[in-house]
């Protein structure tokens, strides 16, 4: 039987790959077999990772895109189906627009609307623009444990993440049977975004801080791992549904 969890012969793209966890997702499905076609708005950043993606064996295409921008997602999704049939689109790109948590209560309208621009906007699109060029294959959407339960000081964030989720359910039943639609939720991984966005005491720490139950933050390549599970047959019957990749939280 051949390893469900391979991708060899698929091409994926995936978004924001440029750094932390898009970098590791994108890593992790060329280790698995795939070719990816990765974006970001840093160029510089893109050709350092397709430099690591070619050392695998695997062919990497870099795009210069800002998802929040209709133009530059077109634009992506024509230069990958020019390459060869989308099998895979990873939703990555997000976070914090200004690196600047906030209590709802204190959220200027404009904030919020950059946040949701970002978070939710920009994957509504790219599923809508993805689905139209896939025949068939896995969309994943990258959440946030931030979008179980309250967020009393990252309101806006946790908010826009619980949507993808309710989105990534909406697109599942539309999308069925030919495109697969899940969501991938990291909990604390020390990205550059998320260093920036947290004010946590130097002298401590982190996982105590955060009480991580099995004793560490994660890592890009924990996140990738999950993305290469849903992208591949092994996960054949799973459509709908949010992984939630935290340690335990």
């Amino acid at each position: 039987m051949l390893n469900p969890f391979r991708l060899d012969g698929k091409l994926a793209v995936v978004t924001g790959a440029g750094k932390g966890i898009g970098r590791g997702i994108a890593l992790s499905l060329a280790q698995a077999g795939a070719d990816v076609v990765i974006s970001a708005r840093t160029e510089a950043d893109l050709q350092s990772l397709a430099q690591e993606i070619e050392a695998l064996e695997r062919k990497a295409h870099a795009v210069v895109a800002d998802v929040t921008q209709t133009a530059d997602l077109d634009n992506l999704v024509s230069v990958a189906s020019a390459i060869a049939p989308i099998d895979i689109w990873v939703n990555n790109a997000g976070g914090l627009p200004d690196a600047t948590p906030r209590y709802l209560t204190r959220t200027p309208e404009d904030k919020w609307d950059a946040q949701m621009d970002l978070n939710l906007k920009a994957v509504f699109m790219a599923c809508q623009a993805a689905a139209q060029a896939m025949q068939a294959g896995a969309i994943i959407n990258i959440s946030s444990r931030a979008a179980q339960g309250a967020s009393i000081k990252n309101g806006p964030y946790a908010a826009s993440k619980a949507a993808v989720n309710s989105l990534t359910q909406t697109f599942a039943i539309e999308l069925a049977p030919n495109i697969r639609v899940n969501a991938v939720a990291p909990g604390p991984i020390p990205t550059e975004n998320f260093n920036q966005s947290t004010n946590f005491p130097d002298d401590k720490p982190l996982e105590k801080i955060i009480g991580v139950p099995l004793g560490r933050l994660g890592t890009p390549e924990d996140i990738g791992n999950a993305v290469v599970f849903m992208a591949s047959d092994a996960s054949s019957w799973i459509t709908g549904q949010c992984l939630y990749v935290t340690g335990g939280l």
